[in-house]
């Protein structure tokens, strides 16, 4: 097992600490997306080389790779269950094709389509608390869905490129729209439409992602032109923005730790970096060893965060007292 220290005793020498302890080299083309399960110790990604791949992030290993050459594999989220991913198509698209599968990494089945979305998805998230996910696509409209039945269980037409995220309890969903405006909806009753609104004053740039911190207090913005914004997720008020440099071509991301203490993002100059959210101050930098950053998660459970570029995926653990180097036990 991975030696660890407890997400809730984070520092900014735990933070300064993190070094690479596990890499993998072996894909082809483009790392899509990565998602951490809630609760058990796993992995998922996808990449342009069509995988969905699982891996074990206790011990640092992978466990299974699928491949999906007629659909593709773009945006990844797990279900509840550990072997249960959603996942959205890169092909297949056009006329309300099948833009989203829900697939069993046990046997490699796909257990349900969704069909609706008329291009490609661009923003995937699953509710906490049920079977409730939503998917954000360039087709300028979001979806709310039920992974028990097919049909699609409401839509939200907006301008823009939109971005979607639940909070932690499942209570409040945010939605990204054109002029860098976020709104808020509760889940039970999104129907009724936004119950606020914020903006971020200054900033009209698209929002590529948000996350909502553990807590429920705070929300992380990255937009396109890589400045990263933590906001009061309950006022909207700015409590600290950073920069990190331009990545042409190259959409970076970035993560809250577990304890909603820290911020950790790629750059466009290749580098990772941690800002401390109470003081708006850089604690650390490194050089992430894989160019510009696109995927980027903070594991739920653990002291380790997870970053990936065009063929390589790494596994970040604070470094063993008396070596420079990281391990997992096998």
């Amino acid at each position: 097992m991975m030696r660890n220290a407890s997400v809730t005793e984070l520092n900014d020498g735990i933070i300064r600490n993190m070094a690479i302890g596990a890499l993998f080299s072996d894909f082809v083309g483009k790392i899509n997306a990565l998602d951490f399960h809630r609760t058990a110790d796993l992995l998922v990604t996808t990449g342009e080389d069509d995988s969905v791949r699982l891996y074990d992030i206790a011990n640092g290993k992978l466990l299974k790779t699928t491949h999906h050459k007629k659909h593709g594999a773009d945006r990844i989220c797990f279900t509840h269950h550990p072997s249960s991913v959603i996942c959205s198509s890169t092909r297949n698209i056009d006329s309300g094709g099948e833009a989203l599968r829900y697939l069993s990494m046990y046997d490699n089945r796909c257990l349900r389509y969704f069909k609706g979305h008329k291009d490609r998805v661009v923003s995937l998230c699953t509710s906490p608390v049920d079977d409730s996910f939503m998917s954000g696509s360039l087709d300028h409209s979001v979806r709310i869905w039920d992974l028990r039945v097919n049909a699609c269980q409401g839509i939200l037409h907006l301008r823009g490129r939109p971005t979607v995220a639940y909070d932690q309890q499942g209570l409040v969903f945010a939605v990204s729209m054109e002029g860098g405006a976020i709104k808020l909806f509760d889940s039970r009753s999104y129907d009724k439409g936004p119950f606020d609104t914020f903006l971020v004053g200054g900033d009209m740039a698209e929002i590529w992602d948000i996350k909502f911190s553990n807590d429920g207090k705070s929300m992380l913005l990255t937009t396109k032109s890589n400045n990263i914004y933590v906001l009061d997720a309950y006022n909207g008020e700015k409590r600290c923005g950073f920069s990190v440099d331009a990545s042409p071509n190259t959409t970076i991301e970035a993560t809250f730790t577990p304890d909603g203490q820290y911020v950790v993002s790629g750059s466009g100059d290749g580098t990772l970096n941690a800002w401390s959210i109470s003081t708006g101050s850089k604690v650390a930098s490194w050089d992430s060893n894989i160019g510009v950053a696109s995927c980027l998660k903070w594991a739920p459970r653990r002291v380790m965060f997870a970053a990936a570029s065009k063929g390589v995926l790494t596994f970040w653990i604070p470094k063993d007292a008396n070596s420079t180097a990281t391990s997992f036990e096998r």
